[in-house]
């Protein structure tokens, strides 16, 4: 099988997406591709905030800003095509072309120099944790996923 034409890659600042919320979510144990979101339990929710090592972060205009101008700079140190992007106060959706390089990787990429950027700006501290550990990875086969893809992020965000 040949390589996706692109992939769109989703995640979320650190602490603003637990599992138990009302909005759903996947843990290692229910995130294949047709499972259902896990519902809503106030208790894990409770346990998972307790457990932070820092405030939910929420992006302000200038950390977002930043954010913005990072994965466009990086995108074209690296060669890759990016289709559409959109910085949201707490979450990042990017749809991108990047030949052969693994989603997983990409992601890593962005939010470790969207992190260093926003730390040699002065805008978060040196320990805060800034993103999700993962976030989701969707392949791309088709132009018509691919056109969905950016109708979404840039007019429906």
């Amino acid at each position: 099988m040949s390589d996706p034409i692109a992939y769109f890659l989703t995640w979320s600042c650190y602490g603003t997406w637990l599992h138990g919320d009302d909005r759903g979510s996947t843990d290692c144990e229910n995130n294949t591709h047709d499972d259902p979101y896990l519902s809503r339990n106030d208790r894990r929710r409770d346990w998972e905030t307790a457990l932070l090592a820092n405030p939910a972060v929420v992006l302000s205009g200038r950390q977002r800003q930043l954010v913005y101008e990072t994965i466009v700079a990086h995108c074209d140190v690296r060669g890759w095509e990016l289709h559409a992007h959109n910085v949201r106060t707490n979450h990042v959706h990017v749809v991108v072309s990047c030949g052969e390089v693994a989603p997983e990787r990409v992601m890593v990429e962005f939010k470790s120099w969207c992190t260093r950027r926003l730390r040699e700006s002065g805008l978060v501290t040196r320990q805060q944790r800034m993103w999700t550990e993962h976030g989701s990875t969707k392949y791309l086969w088709k132009e018509s996923q691919l056109q969905a893809a950016i109708g979404y992020v840039t007019e429906c965000q």
